[in-house]
């Protein structure tokens, strides 16, 4: 894999007079730049909303419909733990004690994913390389799907647009079971981590007993509390992940996979047109900025513009910062992309992935 260079000339000085009016803003407030009661709050919420179903399909008699209907909500809650809590604590804003962010980010091994696999491709290659093929793995869907359009076309492609929703909800059954593996290997093999490189052995170990952990909770328990078919159980076990996978993948599509986000190539000796933070500008964008609910339940992740540039803030803070840094961005002639609607903001994802399917020579 090449080396990526971003620009060091930044002449316009945008991401220093940005940085400090962020930092004039909390000093000003007298606020934290980590999570506080909202989140810890919210974190509650969002943990009652993953677990108190799948308690009551164990310990209440219910019928099998009710039961489906539970499931789904722990999916939706399971991508609101993983969105609220799991991702703030491991890019450690969830709060100022380490071990509090190091207790909260474990929570990904409920969600059937691992820490060190989550932190170096979400990180370090995503947020370092964001939207740079080859580089940043949340863009590489493999064959199936064609996100950018440096990436090889295939006649599938042409239907894309129509397929891929029902691909999406796959994203967490897919950590649950091979992800976590390949990943682990790869990046063990490249010598990857976010901070000091960890011990293979320790970490080949943590992800197999916390499959076999995972697996029992899920599977094995229910197959042994509840007097219903085995397969039965595998199909609730599914319908959470595939609820779960698909809200995820969603979030991530509506902020990068858009029309006014780009994919930059970089030249033969590997250097960005842009720095870092103008090159977060150009790849990211928000959607439904200004709705309450989407706010709330996305952890933010609707500003993903703020959450770019600055990862290390707690999202609670995002719906405050996004005035300074549209501000900024205007100020200084730089992009700052953003869907006013969830609707609006699909539907520009679904066409955007139409255009990339088409044959290269015809789109």
């Amino acid at each position: 894999m090449s080396t990526i260079n971003f620009s060091r000339v930044d002449n316009a000085k945008f991401f220093k007079t940005l940085n400090k009016r962020v930092n004039d803003y909390f000093k000003e407030n007298n606020l934290k730049k980590t999570g506080n009661w909202k989140l810890y709050s919210k974190a509650i919420i969002m943990f009652l909303l993953f677990l108190v179903p799948f308690i009551l399909i164990l310990t209440v008699s219910m019928s099998q419909w009710l039961m489906i209907l539970m499931v789904v909500i722990t999916g939706i809650g399971m991508a609101g733990v993983g969105m609220n809590v799991m991702h703030d604590s491991n890019h450690e804003s969830f709060s100022s004690k380490k071990w509090v962010n190091k207790l909260m980010g474990s929570s990904i091994y409920i969600l059937a994913g691992n820490v060190y696999n989550w932190k170096v491709q979400h990180n370090v290659l995503h947020h370092t390389f964001t939207n740079i093929k080859d580089h940043d793995e949340d863009i590489d869907a493999g064959r199936i799907i064609r996100f950018s359009q440096h990436s090889k076309w295939f006649k599938i492609h042409q239907i894309q647009k129509y397929y891929s929703i029902f691909l999406y909800g796959l994203l967490t059954i897919n950590w649950a079971i091979t992800t976590d593996i390949k990943q682990m290997h790869r990046y063990l093999k490249r010598k990857l981590s976010y901070g000091e490189f960890p011990n293979p052995a320790t970490e080949w170990t943590k992800l197999v007993i916390s499959k076999l952990v995972y697996y029992s909770l899920w599977i094995v328990l229910p197959i042994a509390v509840l007097d219903i078919a085995w397969w039965k159980v595998l199909v609730g076990f599914f319908v959470m992940h595939y609820t779960a996978g698909m809200i995820l993948s969603l979030v991530f599509q509506l902020a990068h996979i858009v029309p006014k986000t780009i994919m930059p190539i970089p030249d033969e000796n590997g250097n960005l047109e842009h720095t870092w933070a103008v090159h977060q500008l150009y790849t990211t964008a928000n959607f439904a900025p200004s709705n309450w609910l989407v706010n709330f339940y996305t952890g933010g992740l609707n500003h993903q513009v703020e959450h770019h540039i600055f990862p290390h803030i707690s999202h609670v803070h995002y719906d405050k910062l996004a005035k300074i840094v549209k501000e900024t961005a205007k100020e200084f002639n730089l992009p700052y992309n953003e869907y006013e609607t969830t609707r609006k903001a699909i539907f520009e994802h679904f066409r955007h992935l139409g255009v990339l399917g088409k044959k290269p020579e015809l789109a």
